[in-house]
């Protein structure tokens, strides 16, 4: 039913205690830019915090200051929906086990003020492999919980491939799509977008917006380095005319490239645990993936500057407690900062 290759599955678990190295950071870079374009005096500012998920806690976070103020930042904030937010459990033993999510409403509303997220100024997709993991019922669920917090969708196949979001005058175009399903594709379809290819999208998908930015479901699980075929597609995208591409999915931290002047930001890893409570160290380190696009005439929707915000979620008191890397214990905090040298290029960008 699910779409993943054999080696795929058969690799989860080695994988998962032991997040693969394989690659180089030096076919990749720089984590950060400031200065891509002359500087605009007025910019939009998204940040992108990757998966959301009630699976490792069930309890808010607790969230360090300067974290919690570089969220509030953004004029929005980009995340993946990791979850499906039900009101009653349906795959009990799948979601006791944590191979299906399940999330709960005030779980999320809790989360997200917890590190001071605005519910207006959030953005989450629905586009990945869990949605469907509580059935259709489940993802219709999710959908109507969303709108009653008044958190803003994409993702979702009814919407189109693109869907447009306005911030301080920028239409910004999401596109949002996940390579890899749980279930049956017959579940997904016309209800979370798959297709990852914009030729086959309907004429006129990517005409109207100041700016393009995917966000891609994508690549391997626990795996530092994106395959082959993702950064293929990445280039694929571009080519399409995207100016921005975020992706999500492997649970670690991944590099950034720029493909021209296209950054391309792999993985942010997991913002709020969606593997197991007891998640070996390095699929604890997360990302918050800062981007000033600029909201001037002359250079409207193109990326002036863009930077990772590694961070480490930390198990506190059973839940998860959001911290950087400075504030870890010396062991720690030299063992993450090796891990960011070899993923990103430098300790700490």
């Amino acid at each position: 039913m699910s779409n993943y290759p054999l080696s795929y599955k058969l690799s989860w678990l080695p994988r998962f205690l032991k997040p693969s190295l394989r690659g180089d950071a030096k076919d990749f870079g720089p984590a950060a830019a400031d200065l891509l374009l002359p500087r605009p005096d007025r910019t939009v500012r998204l940040a992108f915090i990757g998966d959301v998920s009630a699976v490792a806690s069930s309890r808010a976070p607790i969230c360090d200051p300067a974290l919690k103020a570089l969220l509030g930042s953004a004029d929005l904030v980009i995340g993946n929906c990791e979850s499906p937010i039900v009101r009653h459990v349906r795959a009990r033993l799948g979601t006791w086990l944590g191979t299906h999510h399940a999330m709960k409403e005030a779980f999320l509303a809790e989360a997200m003020a917890a590190v001071g997220i605005e519910r207006e100024r959030l953005v989450l997709s629905l586009a990945n492999n869990h949605m469907l993991d509580q059935g259709v019922e489940g993802f219709t669920e999710t959908v109507g919980a969303l709108q009653r917090l008044g958190i803003r969708i994409i993702g979702t196949a009814d919407g189109g491939p693109v869907q447009r979001i306005k911030a301080d005058g920028l239409t910004i175009g999401f596109a949002a799509f996940t390579v890899w399903r749980n279930a049956a594709e017959a579940l997904f379809s016309g209800r979370v977008s798959t297709e990852a290819n914009p030729g086959r999208w309907p004429a006129g998908s990517l005409a109207g917006v100041d700016l393009l930015c995917a966000v891609p479901h994508w690549g391997w699980e626990f795996r530092h380095f994106p395959q082959p075929e993702t950064v293929a597609l990445a280039r694929r995208l571009v080519e399409y005319g995207f100016g921005l591409v975020v992706g999500h999915h492997a649970h670690v931290l991944q590099p950034v490239k720029q493909i021209g002047r296209v950054p391309v930001a792999y993985g942010v890893g997991d913002f709020l645990g969606t593997a197991l409570a007891r998640q070996p160290w390095p699929g604890r380190i997360g990302g918050i993936f800062t981007v000033d696009v600029s909201a001037e005439p002359e250079s409207l929707g193109k990326v002036a500057a863009y930077r990772m915000h590694p961070f480490v979620r930390l198990r506190d008191s059973g839940r998860e407690r959001l911290v950087t890397v400075t504030d870890l214990t010396r062991t720690l905090r030299a063992r993450v900062e090796e891990r960011l040298a070899s993923v990103l290029g430098t300790a700490q960008p």
